[in-house]
C-alpha cells in the first residue's frame, strides 16, 4: 500500500516524458519558450549566466523573470546538452508532486482515494496545458507547493513553510504565495512561523520586483507591469465580481479548476494559497492570463487536489461535514470529470496517433538541420529554434529584427507557424534574404536552409512590427 504514491508518480513521469519528448522530436516545441529556457540553462552550464539571445543581444533572463532556480539544471545539462534535459526535468518535478497528495489520501482515505487523487492531479488539464506548451520555470514550483500545502493540511507548520520558502527563487510573484502560506499558518496555527512566512514572501517579492529585476532588465524596470497598468488595475478589481457571475473565460477557468473535485475543494481553507495566483491572473488586463491555455494553471492544481483531500479527510473524521451521498460520490465524480476533460486538452494527443508516428517532413527537417555547423549563428523559424539551441547561436527568424546578422537561415516554408511574422510576411523576408546574398543550400519538404554569401549585406524589409509573444510571460 505504501508504494502506491510512488507507483502513481512513476506512471505519470513515464507519460509526461514520452509526451514532451515526442512533441519535441516532432517539431511541436518552439523557440518561445523552450528555446529561451534552454539558452538560459546552457548559459548557466557554460558559466556565462542566463544570457538569452532569443530575447535580444546580451539579454539576461533574470531581468525578465527572477528564476535563479533554473541554475539547478546546469549539472544535468553538462551531462546531456539537449532541450530534452529540460523536458525530462519538468516531467520529473511535475510527477513527484503527486507523492504528497496521494500519500495524504492513502493515510486518510485508503488506496482507492490515493490512486484517484494522484491521477486526478497528474492528468488534470492544468498540467496538460503546461506540458503541452514547452518548458517553464514554474515547474520547480509545482512540487514545492504540493509538499507545502499537504503539510499545511496536516498542521506541520515548520515543514509547510520550509517547502514554500524556495518559491521565492522560482518566480517573482510566488513570494506572495509564500506569504499566503504564512497567512494560513498565522490563522490556523503558530503565529511566529506564520508571521515569518508573510515577511519572507512579501519582502522577497518586493525586492525582486522593485530592485533585482529592474537592475538586470534592459529597460530598467519590470517588463510586465503593463499587464496591470493604465488604470485598469482598479477597474478590473471593480469588474471582477461581475466577471465571475457572467459567462466568459474567467468564470470558465475557475469552474474548471474546481470541477475535478466535484466543486468540493472550495470548502477547504487550503484554497487560500491559490488566491495570489488567481488574483493576479483574473485582475490582469491581459486576456492570455484568464483562460486555460499555457502553463499558468499548473501551480494551482496541487492546491486544488490537496484541498479536495482535506475536505474528504475531514468529512470522514468528523462525520456530517458533507452529506453521506456526496462524500461517497466525490471520488467517482472526480475520476469521471478528469477522464471527460482529457480529450479537451493537450493530453488528447496521446490518443490520436499524432505522437506515435514520424512524418517524412520531420525526418527531412532533421537531415536539413544536421547540415548547420556547430556554433553557427542561425535565424530559424520558431518551431525549428529549439532543435538548434544546444549547439548554435540562435534567434527567431523575423524577431528581433537583427536576424539579418545571422550566417544561416532555416525556415519552414511549407507549414509556417505564423509567428512572429505572418506567412506572407515571412515569404517576403525570405525573398529579401535571397536578393541580399543568401543562397539556398538545401530544401526538403519545405524546410529550407540558406547560407550568407561572403560579404553579403542583407536588406531587411522595412516597417516590421514588433510582435506579441505566443504567451504573455
Amino acid at each position: 500500500m505504501r508504494f502506491i504514491p510512488w507507483g502513481v508518480t512513476l506512471t505519470l513521469f513515464l507519460v509526461y516524458a514520452f509526451f514532451t519528448a515526442r512533441r519535441h522530436e516532432l517539431l511541436l516545441t518552439s523557440g518561445y519558450d523552450l528555446g529561451i529556457f534552454e539558452q538560459g540553462v546552457r548559459g548557466y552550464a557554460e558559466g556565462r549566466g542566463p544570457i538569452v539571445e532569443l530575447k535580444g543581444p546580451g539579454f539576461n533572463l533574470l531581468g525578465d523573470h527572477f528564476s535563479p532556480a533554473l541554475a539547478t539544471l546546469a549539472p544535468f545539462y553538462w551531462l546531456w546538452p539537449s532541450a530534452k534535459t529540460l523536458l525530462l526535468a519538468q516531467a520529473a518535478t511535475m510527477a513527484v508532486a503527486a507523492v504528497p497528495i496521494s500519500r495524504w489520501a492513502l493515510r486518510g482515505l485508503g488506496p482507492v482515494a490515493a490512486v484517484v487523487t494522484g491521477l486526478g492531479y497528474g492528468l488534470s488539464w492544468g498540467l496538460a496545458s503546461a506540458l503541452g506548451f514547452d518548458f517553464h520555470e514554474i515547474t520547480f514550483a509545482v512540487p514545492l507547493i504540493a509538499f507545502s500545502v499537504t503539510a499545511l493540511g496536516e498542521r506541520r507548520w515548520v515543514a509547510a513553510l520550509a517547502w514554500a520558502a524556495p518559491l521565492v527563487l522560482v518566480k517573482e510573484d510566488l513570494g506572495i504565495t509564500v506569504a499566503a502560506v504564512g497567512a494560513y499558518i498565522l490563522w490556523r496555527g503558530d503565529r511566529r512561523i506564520g508571521a515569518a512566512g508573510i515577511l519572507l514572501g512579501v519582502g522577497a517579492s518586493l525586492l525582486e520586483l522593485l530592485v533585482l529585476l529592474p537592475a538586470m532588465s534592459p529597460s530598467g524596470s519590470f517588463a510586465y507591469w503593463d499587464n496591470l497598468s493604465g488604470g485598469s488595475g482598479g477597474r478590473n478589481l471593480l469588474a471582477l465580481p461581475l466577471d465571475l457571475v457572467t459567462s466568459g473565460e474567467k468564470v470558465t477557468t475557475v469552474l474548471l479548476l474546481l470541477a475535478p473535485t466535484a466543486l468540493l475543494a472550495v470548502r477547504s481553507p487550503l484554497m487560500v494559497v491559490a488566491l495570489p495566483t488567481l488574483g493576479w491572473r483574473l485582475l490582469s488586463n491581459n486576456p492570455a492570463y484568464w483562460g486555460t491555455n499555457y502553463h499558468y494553471s499548473a501551480v494551482l492544481m496541487p492546491i486544488v487536489f490537496a484541498a479536495f483531500v482535506d475536505v474528504l479527510v475531514k468529512a470522514r473524521g468528523r462525520g456530517g461535514v458533507l452529506p453521506r451521498w456526496l462524500a461517497h460520490a466525490a471520488l467517482p465524480v472526480s475520476l469521471t470529470v478528469t477522464l471527460a476533460l482529457l480529450p479537451c486538452f493537450a493530453f488528447s494527443q496521446l490518443f490520436t496517433g499524432e505522437l506515435w508516428r514520424t512524418p517524412a517532413r520531420v525526418e527531412a527537417a532533421r537531415s536539413v538541420l544536421a547540415t548547420v555547423p556547430d556554433d553557427a549563428r542561425v535565424a530559424a523559424s520558431n518551431r525549428l529554434v529549439p532543435q538548434l539551441t544546444n549547439r548554435c547561436e540562435v534567434t527567431v527568424f523575423g524577431w528581433p529584427q537583427k536576424w539579418s546578422t545571422a550566417e544561416w537561415i532555416v525556415v519552414d516554408e511549407e507549414q509556417p507557424m505564423g509567428w512572429p511574422l505572418s506567412p506572407d510576411r515571412e515569404r517576403q523576408e525570405v525573398a529579401a534574404a535571397k536578393r541580399g546574398g543568401f543562397h539556398v543550400v538545401r530544401s526538403d519538404h519545405g524546410i529550407t536552409l540558406l547560407k550568407r554569401a561572403a560579404g553579403a549585406d542583407v536588406p531587411v524589409a522595412p516597417d516590421v512590427p514588433a510582435p506579441g509573444t505566443p504567451e504573455a510571460g
